[in-house]
């Protein structure tokens, strides 16, 4: 039920917010897998890649399928998405690349999209949150906006919940914290220039 949700968001509206998408259990045993030693985050791809603190302040680790079963089991249900995608939508979505991202007091995220210029192989971002005990006041929301620079949606990072979106139609950020928030940032991509097929009805 979950999936067909998000497959008819995606198709109508470009993004979706899957609540309970892991169980309270399966994101306690995620979260444990959760590097003790993290990369300050940077801007860019390859040689690109800079630290721009003005910018972006998290750290991140990417995931491993060595860090554990439980990252394995993640990766797994990552794998069933882009499998029905790639069948509803023909996005030849090939693999899938996420690191754990961490946000301490403070931190933040300025607004940007996930496709890089001259590079768009990133089509669809997700993001799994992992903060049980996130009240309001711990801040840290995701501010997610359309190519005019319209908010669309403010998303609070909630233990349990997955946000999906289309990597090149979607700028976002990360409003900053005021304590530890800890998620997976994911994303689904393809080899090379791929037709957009998601006007096709379903």
């Amino acid at each position: 039920m979950g999936l067909e949700k998000l497959l008819d968001a995606i198709a109508e509206q470009g993004w979706y917010v899957w609540d309970d998408f892991l169980t309270p259990d399966q994101v306690s045993r995620l979260r444990s897998c959760a590097p003790e030693s993290w990369q300050q985050a940077r801007i860019g791809r390859q040689d690109e890649a800079q630290r721009i603190s003005q910018i972006r302040s998290d750290k991140i680790q990417w995931l491993r399928e060595s860090m554990g079963q439980p990252i394995q089991d993640y990766l797994e249900r990552m794998e069933q998405i882009r499998q029905q995608v790639n069948q509803d939508f023909f996005l030849g979505l090939f693999e899938y690349e996420a690191h754990f991202a961490k946000y301490e007091a403070g931190d933040f995220y300025k607004k940007h999209l996930d496709a890089f210029r001259g590079n768009e192989n990133r089509k669809l971002t997700t993001v799994f949150y992992m903060n049980p005990n996130w009240c309001a006041a711990d801040g840290g929301e995701l501010k997610l906006y359309d190519l005019n620079d319209q908010l669309i949606e403010t998303i609070a990072p909630i233990s349990g919940r997955l946000v999906v979106f289309l990597s090149e139609k979607f700028p976002h950020e990360v409003l900053p914290t005021q304590a530890e928030r800890i998620s997976i940032a994911g994303w689904f991509r393809t080899n090379g220039v791929t037709e957009n097929r998601l006007d096709i009805a379903r």
